[in-house]
Formats: structure tokens, sequence, C-alpha cells
């Protein structure tokens, strides 16, 4: 499975979001990625994707899925700094949380697609 995380034009983001969320419920296979986020600009994308979150899902996705306070004696970072970066990244759909509360990265790989364009604006 692949995410991929891009910049959309301006006031597309969430509807472009919204719309892929829609054609995957509806069971549709997007032929290039099984999720996708799309953000308005780099500066809200690298906000929400902190190089710390990102280090984090490299982390999990290297460890496989555990417990927040595994994950972060694993990562070497603070409890709650963790529990917070789970949160976040669990509300963008980057992270999944079984029955039993491990958390885990569903995807093999994220992909960050930046167009300097994009980029720009």
């Amino acid at each position: 499975m692949k995410a991929i995380i891009e910049i959309a034009k301006r006031g597309n983001a969430l509807r472009e979001t919204l719309e892929l969320a829609r054609r995957v419920d509806a069971g549709e296979r997007l032929p290039e990625a099984d999720y996708r986020l799309a953000y308005e600009s780099a500066r809200t994308l690298f906000s929400d994707l902190t190089p710390a979150r990102l280090e984090l899902l490299d982390t999990l996705r290297r460890t496989g899925p555990c417990s927040v306070y595994a994950l972060a004696k694993t990562a070497g970072r603070n409890y709650s700094n963790v529990h917070s970066d789970v949160a976040a990244l669990e509300a963008l759909g980057l992270i999944a949380r079984d029955d039993q509360g491990a958390v885990s990265v569903p995807f093999d790989a994220i992909e960050i697609r930046l167009g300097l364009s994009a980029a720009a604006a």
C-alpha cells in the first residue's frame, strides 16, 4: 500500500481529499495510491508533517505494530511528545490503531510530492 501527500491548487485541497476519500470508500481502486492527502501549501504540509513526525513514521514502519510507550522508547523520545505526534498522524490517516491499542503504519511507502510551482504558492 502507498500513500501520496501532495500540494493541491489553492481552494482544492479539501475538495480533492474528500473526493478521493469518497472514491476509496465506494470501493474504487485508485491506480497510483491507496491513500491521498492534499494540502494547499508546503507551509501547511510541513506544519503537520514535521521532521520529528516523519522520523516517527519511519521508526514505526521499521519496528512494526507496538504501543505508543514502546514506540517512544524505540525512538528515544519523550512519551507525551510521541503520544501527541501519534494522535496527529492518526488523525491524518497515516497511523492506524488496532483493537489492542497498538499503532502501526499501514503503508509500505509514503510519498510526498512537492512541485516547485506549488511550493512557491
